[in-house]
């Protein structure tokens, strides 16, 4: 449990310098309401955006973007959603995912923009 732990932390570390590199300011890591949770919030001039991070091993069995379901994106969706009425967001959101997946040395990072839209279905 530990091991996996970490490489979600290394992870999210990867995934957070890969958005600073690309101009994103982070606003917030890990940040919860209630039970739900967002692993990035960050912005740009455009979009405030929120971000979940799947990290894998290279041996891993399924993909790290079909870890997404609808369910998760519903819980994101409801986690954001509270973030903006809290914070009196004004900018436009998005939805993204970053993957990041390691061989144990390196770590390949993807980012998927409008990962998928919001709705409560």
């Amino acid at each position: 449990m530990a091991e996996s732990h970490d490489l979600g932390r290394q992870g999210e570390d990867k995934a957070a310098a890969h958005l600073e590199k690309a101009g994103y300011k982070i606003l917030k890591r890990n940040w919860k309401a209630g039970k739900l949770e967002v692993d990035i919030i960050a912005e740009n001039k455009d979009y405030t955006v929120f971000v979940e991070v799947k990290t894998r091993s290279e041996d891993f069995i399924m993909s790290p973007a079909s870890a997404v379901t609808k369910e998760k994106q519903r819980s994101l969706v409801f986690c954001a959603d509270r973030y903006v009425q809290r914070y009196g967001v004004q900018k436009e959101c998005r939805f993204d995912l970053i993957t990041v997946i390691s061989d144990g040395e390196s770590f390949k990072v993807e980012h998927i923009e409008n990962a998928f839209y919001p709705t409560l279905r």
